[in-house]
C-alpha cells in the first residue's frame, strides 16, 4: 500500500524531520547535461541567443469543464475576471493563514476539451487535482488528464516546447516569420505558423531576456526545432542543455519550488490524499522544529502581482493581512568571492571539508532553504543558489527582511547541523557563513525594468 504524506508524518514523528531525511532523487532535466558547454549556454541568452527545451521536464495537468474556472478561482487568489482564451497566468495557491503552496503557469488554449493546461512542478498540480476529484465527487463539471514529465511517462509528450531567449531573439523570428516578430502582449499567447506547421507562441522570458515560448503538437517538435536552430545559426544561436538551463531562474528571479505550507489543519484531507513520496525533500542550513518557519507568503517572494482581492478564495483574509504588513521581500544575494573559493578549497585540503558547493547549480533538495543571518540573528532564507557565468559570480534568489536594504551584507550559513541522512547530503562537512551583499531581484537592470514593465 502507498504510503500518504499523512502516514508518513507520523511515522518520522513531524513534518520537518520528514522531509529534512526523506530522500528525492536528483532533479535532472531529460535533455542533454550540455550541447556545447554550460557556461557559454549561459551566456547565450545574455549575448546572443538561446533555445531552451522545456518539452520534458515539467508536470502537465490538462483542464477543462463547466465548472473549472469558478473551481480554480476559489483556491487562488489570481483573477479570473478576464481570463481567456489566449492569455496565460502564473497560477498560485494559499492555504488559510495566507501562505503559499506553489505556483505554475496556467495556459487557457481554448474553450472545451483540455483547452486549458498548468504546468510546472508537481506540487501545487497536485493540490488543484485534489480539488478536482473532490469537486467532481460533489457532481461538478470538471476533468483532468496529468502528463508526467517525461523521467515518469511512458511515450513522447502532447507538446514540444521551445523557449527561444536572448537580444538576437528577435532576429532570429524575423528570419522564421519573413517580417517582424509577432505582436503578443507578455503572457499572451499568440498563433503562428513556422515551417509549415501551426503553432502557439506565449510572450515571455525564463532568463529574463526578450523571448517566446514555442509550443505545439509532439509530432511537429523536429520541424520545428529545426527550423528555429537553421534560423538563429548566423546569430550565434545555442541548445541550452541541462545544467545551464537549471540556473535560468537566477537571472529571472524566479523562486523555483518554495516549500509548501501544507502542514496545518486545512490540509489534514490532502495530507491523507498525497502519496508522501511526492512531497519532496528539503535540503539547507535552516533548522527549525517549528514547520512554519519554512513557510513564505506570496509577498516575499515575490508574487504579489498574481494576488487580487476581488473574489472569495481560501485563505483570502489572512493574505489581505500579509499585503498589509509584507515583513519580507525577494533579493538576489551576491555570494562573496573569496568565501566561495574557501568552500572550493576546503575539498582539497586536508580535514572535514565544508558542504560541497556545486556548479552551476548548488540545491539538493527538492527545497533548499539556508539560513540568513544579519549580526547573529536570522533574517531570511536564501533558496536557489548558484553561479552565473555571464556575471561571473556566485549568487541566490533569497526571502529577506524589509528593514535590510540592497548594498547591506548578511551571512549565508552554508551546509547543514545537524546533518540530515538523505544521501544527497555529504555525510562529513561542516556548517560555514558566506558573506553576500543584498542586490535586487532580478539582479539585471533589463529583466527588472524594461522587461517586467510589459508584463
Amino acid at each position: 500500500m502507498t504510503e500518504t504524506l499523512a502516514q508518513a508524518i507520523d511515522r518520522a514523528g513531524s513534518p520537518v524531520e520528514l522531509l529534512r531525511n526523506q530522500n528525492w532523487p536528483a532533479f535532472t532535466f531529460p535533455v542533454a547535461p550540455e550541447f556545447t558547454n554550460w557556461r557559454d549556454e549561459q551566456r547565450a541568452w545574455n549575448t546572443t541567443v538561446a533555445l531552451m527545451d522545456q518539452s520534458h521536464h515539467m508536470t502537465q495537468l490538462f483542464l477543462d469543464g463547466e465548472d473549472l474556472i469558478p473551481l480554480l478561482s476559489s483556491i487562488s487568489p489570481n483573477t479570473f475576471a478576464t481570463f481567456r482564451p489566449g492569455v496565460a497566468k502564473q497560477l498560485i495557491s494559499v492555504n488559510k493563514d495566507g501562505y503559499l503552496i506553489g505556483d505554475g503557469i496556467l495556459f487557457y488554449n481554448a474553450d472545451g476539451p483540455e483547452g486549458l493546461v498548468l504546468i510546472g512542478h508537481h506540487i501545487l498540480i497536485d493540490w488543484v487535482r485534489f480539488n478536482v476529484e473532490k469537486a467532481q465527487a460533489a457532481g461538478k463539471d470538471v476533468r483532468y488528464r496529468l502528463e508526467a514529465n517525461s523521467h515518469m511517462r511512458q511515450g513522447p509528450p502532447t507538446f514540444y516546447r521551445y523557449e527561444l531567449q536572448g537580444p538576437a531573439a528577435d532576429l532570429v523570428m524575423e528570419k522564421v516569420f519573413g517580417g517582424p516578430a509577432p505582436d503578443i502582449k507578455f503572457f499572451h499567447i499568440g498563433d503562428v505558423e513556422i515551417a509549415g506547421r501551426p503553432v502557439k507562441a506565449l510572450r515571455h522570458g525564463m532568463a529574463g531576456q526578450p523571448g517566446f515560448e514555442f509550443y505545439g503538437p509532439w509530432e511537429d517538435n523536429e520541424i520545428v526545432l529545426n527550423a528555429l536552430m537553421e534560423a538563429g545559426a548566423e546569430h550565434g544561436i545555442r541548445r541550452v542543455g541541462a545544467k545551464a538551463y537549471s540556473s535560468s531562474p537566477l537571472e529571472s528571479g524566479w523562486v523555483p519550488t518554495p516549500f509548501p505550507a501544507v502542514f496545518d489543519d486545512d490540509f489534514a484531507e490532502y495530507r491523507a490524499w498525497l502519496p508522501a513520496a511526492r512531497i519532496g525533500s528539503v535540503a539547507g542550513s535552516l533548522y527549525s522544529t517549528d514547520v512554519h518557519d519554512f513557510y513564505m507568503t506570496p509577498f516575499d517572494i515575490g508574487l504579489g502581482r498574481s494576488v487580487r482581492f476581488d473574489h472569495d478564495f481560501h485563505g483570502r483574509e489572512a493574505l489581505e493581512k500579509h499585503a498589509e504588513n509584507q515583513r519580507r521581500r525577494k533579493v538576489t544575494l551576491i555570494w562573496n568571492a573569496d568565501d566561495v573559493a574557501a568552500v572550493v578549497r576546503s575539498q582539497v585540503e586536508p580535514g572535514t571539508p565544508a558542504k560541497y558547493l556545486d556548479f552551476p547549480k548548488a540545491r539538493y533538495g527538492l527545497y533548499q532553504m539556508d539560513e540568513i543571518l544579519k549580526d547573529g540573528q536570522r533574517v531570511g532564507i536564501s533558496t536557489d543558489a548558484g553561479y552565473v557565468a555571464y556575471d561571473q559570480l556566485y549568487m541566490s534568489l533569497a526571502t529577506l527582511d524589509v528593514g535590510l536594504r540592497d548594498g547591506d551584507e548578511v551571512e549565508v550559513v552554508w551546509g547543514e547541523d545537524p546533518i540530515s541522512h538523505k544521501d544527497s547530503v555529504d555525510a562529513d562537512h561542516r556548517q560555514v557563513r558566506i558573506r553576500a551583499t543584498v542586490a535586487p531581484a532580478p539582479y539585471h537592470d533589463y529583466a527588472r525594468t524594461v522587461y517586467r514593465q510589459n508584463a
